[in-house]
């Protein structure tokens, strides 16, 4: 009989053997042998959970927009609701420590190369560039009028990805992820002011 649980387990081990194995080898290199070899699995089990290598990709990438949303409702329940509490907690879910870590950094970059060839990457970039967008332009449409929070949405999603970017490939990454977040949340004062 199988142990209640260790299929949620040997999955998570197979998502973080394969950020693991990006981060390592590329999109491109990583195989399933290497991914099994680090999640010290047979290879057969990630056809059996996931369907193949795309599958799983395709896990982990659900996985990372997971804990960003996790991150975000987290702090969300933090706040007091205002409007420039929520866009704060927007930028700081966007820097989190797990998501300028090595892991993530290298999971998220090859994911963005790889999104604008394969339908499924390209799904689930889109659902992260509507979410970002959504939330934003909501709590910027709490104080600016519909033109003006349509705006600031756009420049602040594109300053938080730009300036994410900028860091993720820069000689100190996490100088510039810090001043990437500090500069973010000046453009938002700024915009609400």
């Amino acid at each position: 009989m199988p142990k209640v649980g260790m299929k949620d387990t040997r999955k998570q081990q197979l998502i973080e053997a394969t950020m693991a194995s990006i981060a390592e080898l590329g999109m491109q290199k990583t195989t399933i042998i290497s991914i099994s070899k680090r999640a010290g699995m047979s290879s057969g089990i990630i056809s059996h959970y996931f369907g193949g290598k795309q599958g799983l990709i395709e896990a982990a990438l659900r996985y990372l927009l997971d804990q960003l949303g996790k991150e975000l409702r987290e702090g969300m329940a933090k706040t007091d609701g205002s409007p420039q509490e929520r866009l704060n907690c927007i930028i700081e879910s966007n820097f989190s420590g797990f998501q300028r870590s090595e892991l993530a950094a290298k999971t998220w970059l090859s994911f963005w190369a790889r999104s604008m060839h394969e339908p499924g990457l390209k799904r689930l970039q889109q659902i992260n560039n509507a979410r970002l967008y959504s939330n934003l332009r909501y709590s910027f449409a709490q104080v600016l009028e519909p033109r003006a929070a349509t705006d600031a949405a756009r420049q602040t999603a594109a300053m938080i990805d730009g300036f994410w970017l900028r860091s993720a490939l820069s000689l100190d990454p996490q100088e510039g992820f810090e001043a990437g977040q500090t500069l973010c949340k000046r453009f938002v004062q700024e915009a609400l002011a």
